[in-house]
């Protein structure tokens, strides 16, 4: 394994401005397609922020200057050339070895300035994900359709998975090294977010979520989110997530659907049967009687496939504790009482 590692990019060691005198290995991920406009200030303010940590500027088969903009800025530059989000972020977590991974998007709308506090907070309270949930002063650098999107997909998933997180479709976070190298990046657009938001949720992740400003695009960039498209494909992604980590209230929800219309259909058929004798009708019968079949289907798919998914939840657990927690860096400790230190609920 030591081998393997020892290949993949990896980040200087970084002391992190507030906390402790330690050293880590900071690694900023910054994605990017069409990005020349912006990218070459975003290297800048970050690594004003953050001096020391290693920059990773993605190249998504960009058909502009971008690559050639951030190499000129002192970013490493790597070149995805399957299209998406998704599809980035995944090469990046699997080439990249660091013990703090910053994800931001290359379109200089997140603030630089916050990355100290983000990684103080996931290091101090010993987290594997900080959020940083978007805070916007103007109203152009935030679409009323992409808000009302977040609000509703935020809600959705809050429903679902719980309310941990007030804007699950934030592209600024930072990561502990486990959450990243136990993530099973399946998606490969901007539903990302999602996937990354209900893994943590669902492994139940100690994970806080930090307020950040937002900023509109500056001139001559252009966002490459589609209202529609891409919430339709977040719609999908949560439906999907349901079905595979929820799977007993997704079916029920079907068996409930189909055993209430199936009654409806066969109320009336009931009813002429006991002042009659007769059933009048046999295609309404039998579809209300093949409604009914599968909806007990779908309530035994359901159960069966809870159990699965409560093995599947186990196996990603236990890949995720294969990996140390983040340094626990606590304040006043020297470098070395500072990389050995256990938090209280972990020395039993």
């Amino acid at each position: 394994m030591s081998d393997a590692s020892s290949s993949k990019p990896r980040p200087e060691l970084t002391p992190v401005p507030g906390v402790a005198s330690a050293d880590l290995r900071i690694a900023v991920l910054v994605p990017c397609y069409n990005e020349e406009a912006t990218i070459g200030k975003v290297i800048a303010d970050f690594r004003n922020a953050l001096p020391q940590a290693t920059i990773y500027v993605y190249d998504n088969a960009s058909s502009d200057m971008t690559a050639t903009v951030a190499r000129a800025h002192g970013a490493v530059v790597m070149r995805e050339s399957l299209r998406g989000k998704g599809n980035v972020v995944r090469r990046m977590f699997a080439d990249v070895d660091a013990d703090v991974y910053l994800l931001v998007d290359g379109d200089d709308t997140y603030a630089a300035a916050a990355a100290p506090e983000l990684v103080r907070r996931l290091l101090e309270d010993q987290l594997d994900m900080v959020n940083g949930a978007r805070v916007s002063r103007k109203q152009a650098a935030y679409r009323p359709g992409h808000r009302f999107g977040n609000v509703l997909f935020t809600s959705l998933v809050s429903a679902i998975f719980g309310r941990r997180f007030q804007d699950i479709l934030s592209g600024y976070r930072v990561f502990s090294r486990r959450f990243v190298k136990s993530f099973p990046a399946l998606a490969s657009g901007f539903e990302i977010e999602t996937e990354l938001t209900v893994h943590a949720l669902e492994l139940r992740m100690p994970v806080a979520e930090v307020e950040t400003d937002y900023s509109e695009r500056p001139e001559g960039s252009e966002s490459k989110l589609s209202t529609f498209r891409d919430g339709f494909r977040i719609l999908s992604t949560i439906i999907q997530l349901m079905k595979e980590e929820r799977p007993l209230p997704f079916f029920t929800g079907i068996f409930a659907v189909l055993a209430i219309t199936s009654t409806l259909l066969a109320y009336p058929l009931f009813i002429t049967f006991f002042e009659t004798g007769l059933v009048p009708r046999f295609p309404t019968a039998i579809l209300a009687s093949a409604m009914m079949i599968l909806a007990f289907l779908s309530l035994a798919c359901g159960v069966i496939l809870d159990t699965v998914c409560h093995g599947r939840r186990e196996m990603k657990r236990l890949r995720y504790l294969e990996f140390p927690a983040p340094p626990c860096l606590l304040p006043g400790l020297t470098d070395k009482e500072t990389r050995h230190a256990v938090p209280p609920q972990d020395q039993a």
